[in-house]
């Protein structure tokens, strides 16, 4: 396993050495997918250029008559998500049941803030299921406590190199795989043109930095009387990392060495003054310039869209669904509302994430993974083996790696780049080679045990200690720093 974190900070002047390496299929026919040469340009030059038998290349891993049951649970389709993604879910399901019709599949889908907690009740009482879809944070966790038994891509009947070395680091503990990536993420900068003209800013360039979002977002508030920037700061939700730690890498800071080439997660970066900078960034457009909304300590990213779409939000960080989100909530509205949504809609930009004071852009590099459960932690002490890694098969496939992340994700299976979908989704899916093309300054999370809690509660806790004014930002910083000490150092 390399141990280059795909995406580190250093990639802002320089490709990584993980992305040097062109990573071969030991199924591709076609030319390999080379990461050395990654741009919105390459991808789209391998789009469309090879056709996958999904059906037939599973039944290699497990026989299409083959006769089981397996009990599944995964990240579902909610609010916030567009509707031609709840589609794509039913025809999997429907696919995966007509392919395998002698295998009884019982799926249930949760919430992403539900699903770790409710899994990790069902562990305690010896009835959890079979299989499960989990973030990308969440492998470790039980993969370290036990819980997972290995799975490698070679398993499904792929080759670990057929994924990003960052997906990999996330499903490997101790130098053992216990996971395959499904899909991988990373968001870009949006950002309303016509706000921006209005408040007398260019409206086809982002802000360059983070400090220039602090600036813009103050100015937009105080002409316009609107907030500038979608700060999302809840606590016990993964929104408020994945939006927080790209300010915190970019400058400089980290809850660990996370962003760094060759990461060893020893040292305890909450702390260091680059990531008190982050924290007194967001504390300015909170407290000081009171320029994002007052709703910001409770928001999720889908309490920004309305907000976006109804010219009350001018920046955010989020996905390249959040179009086809906008259009989605556009048809709920009426009269006088549409009209102003479509004006918003048409005025939607997407851009590279800001970069921090010294040049650094990070995103994270996030997504989901499927994982196996060891039987005496499963309901009725029995993982029926083949089921499972059926499903993971499909779900892992170049198809169905892209058809799931088709609006706001990418495949986490490299050959998902080269399907006829992934032609098809980047003529229909405005901004979709932005958010592609932020790809390689993807950081992943810290390959922890600890991460879920670190990331869901520790760094959204410093956050609110910090704009509720309970703690100054010093004092926020070292609180964090401190918990995660304990966290670490305590064990599992």
């Amino acid at each position: 396993m390399t141990s280059h974190s795909l995406g580190s900070a250093v990639l802002c002047g320089a490709v990584s050495t993980a992305l040097s390496v062109s990573l071969i299929s030991t199924s591709a026919l076609a030319a390999p997918v080379d990461l050395s040469k990654w741009s919105p340009e390459y991808v789209r030059s391998i789009a469309g250029t090879q056709d996958f038998d999904t059906a037939a290349d599973c039944a290699k891993v497990t026989p299409l008559d083959y006769k089981g049951r397996l009990t599944f649970w995964y990240q579902g389709v909610f609010e916030g998500d567009p509707d031609m993604l709840r589609e794509y879910y039913k025809d999997f399901f429907a696919t995966f049941r007509k392919t395998y019709p002698n295998i009884k599949l019982e799926d249930q889908a949760l919430t992403y803030n539900d699903l770790l907690d409710k899994f990790r009740t069902a562990l305690l009482g010896n009835a959890a299921p079979m299989a499960i879809r989990l973030q990308i944070l969440g492998g470790t966790e039980f993969a370290a406590k036990g819980y997972l038994r290995p799975l490698k891509p070679e398993d499904l009947g792929y080759s670990t190199s057929d994924f990003w070395p960052g997906a990999m680091k996330a499903v490997t503990w101790e130098g053992v795989t216990y996971g395959v990536p499904t899909n991988n993420e990373t968001m870009a900068f949006i950002w309303n043109a016509d706000i921006f003209k209005r408040a007398g800013l260019d409206p086809e360039k982002a802000p360059a930095t983070w400090d220039d979002v602090v600036k813009y977002s103050k100015q937009i508030h105080d002409k316009l009387g609107i907030a500038g920037y979608g700060l999302v700061a809840r606590k016990n939700a993964g929104n408020t990392p994945y939006r927080f730690m790209p300010q915190l890498w970019a400058y400089g800071g980290g809850v660990f060495d996370e962003a760094s080439a060759n990461p060893t997660y020893k040292k305890i970066l909450l702390n260091s003054p680059q990531s008190k900078a982050a924290l007194q960034a967001s504390y300015d457009m909170y407290v000081r310039d009171k320029s994002v909304p007052v709703s910001a300590l409770t928001n999720q990213q889908a309490d920004n869209q309305p907000l976006f779409l109804a010219g009350q939000v001018a920046m955010m960080v989020s996905h390249p669904s959040d179009y086809t989100v906008m259009l989605d909530l556009q048809k709920k509205t009426t009269g006088a509302d549409t009209a102003k949504a479509q004006t918003v809609i048409d005025n939607m930009r997407y851009g590279l994430i800001p970069a921090g004071p010294d040049g650094k852009r990070a995103v994270v590099f996030g997504g989901s993974n499927i994982h196996i459960l060891k039987p005496e932690y499963v309901e009725g002490g029995k993982v029926d083996e083949p089921a499972a890694k059926a499903l993971g098969c499909m779900w892992a496939s170049p198809e169905w790696s892209l058809k799931l992340a088709y609006a706001g994700s990418n495949p986490g299976n490299l050959n998902g780049f080269k399907t006829k979908w992934m032609k098809e989704r980047l003529s229909s899916i405005k901004f979709l080679d932005v958010t592609t093309s932020m790809l390689p300054y993807g950081i992943p999370f810290p390959a922890l045990p600890q991460s879920p809690e670190i990331m869901n509660i520790i760094v959204p806790d410093m956050l609110q200690n910090a704009l509720t004014g309970a703690m100054t930002i010093d004092q926020a910083a070292e609180d964090a720093a401190k918990k995660v000490k304990n966290l670490t150092e305590g064990g599992l």
